[in-house]
């Protein structure tokens, strides 16, 4: 009894596998559409003291991905592969903290705003020139997508989500994020060493 359950399941997982090899055939050369969100800047000043020389800039990073099927009827089965990525990747909002001793338009209040503006226009920077890399990487992670084959109609669905799971955790979709990351911390340094603060100064000078 053993020994045919043994039998049966090696007969189930090869067919399976015979049947995931039919569907290398249906696989499709993506097509790619990547943007970057639009976004929007909201300026705070919480209750809480905060550093009264600098601000701060909360930037929410968003990479999602809608991906299309295509679905096709074999024997025992269906096909599904992924057809096209559209992708939106980089910045959805940027929340800016000021500290509350600084009045609404007066001089070191807005000294500190355009010091965080240079921040948001250094994220912003980050996209703008990793957006070739960031194209590159979904196609490399869409193209290396493979079928997967179901039996029944109405795992269709399930299937489409692993495609989704599965062109996700690509390696290079992982890389570019990270690379993203890393140009986040240079560009802000930058602005940071290129700004030697004589704006807020000459506000507490001039007594504004």
């Amino acid at each position: 009894m053993g020994g045919r359950l043994s039998v049966l399941f090696c007969l189930y997982f090869l067919c399976g596998a015979a049947f995931a090899n039919d569907c290398l055939d249906y696989k499709l050369r993506p097509s790619i559409y990547v943007a970057a969100p639009d976004w929007s800047k909201q300026v705070v000043q919480p209750l809480q003291n905060m550093d009264l020389l600098h601000g701060d800039v909360i930037a929410t990073l968003v990479d999602n991905y809608e991906i299309t099927g295509d679905v096709t009827s074999i024997e025992d089965g269906f096909c599904v592969a992924l057809k096209s990525v559209d992708a939106t990747v980089g910045y959805s909002d940027f929340l800016v903290q000021i500290d509350m001793r600084h009045a609404p338009n007066t001089c070191s209040y807005n000294a500190i705003l355009s010091h965080e503006d240079e921040h948001i226009r250094a994220y912003l920077s980050v996209i703008d020139d990793l957006m070739g890399d960031i194209h590159r990487a979904v196609y490399s992670a869409a193209d290396s997508i493979m079928p997967i084959f179901v039996q029944q109609e109405s795992e269709i669905e399930s299937a489409l989500d692993k495609l989704n799971d599965n062109l996700q955790a690509h390696p290079d979709l992982i890389l570019i994020k990270q690379n993203i990351k890393s140009q986040e911390e240079i560009r802000n340094k930058r602005v940071d060493m290129h700004d030697d603060g004589a704006a807020l100064r000459r506000c507490f000078v001039s007594g504004i």
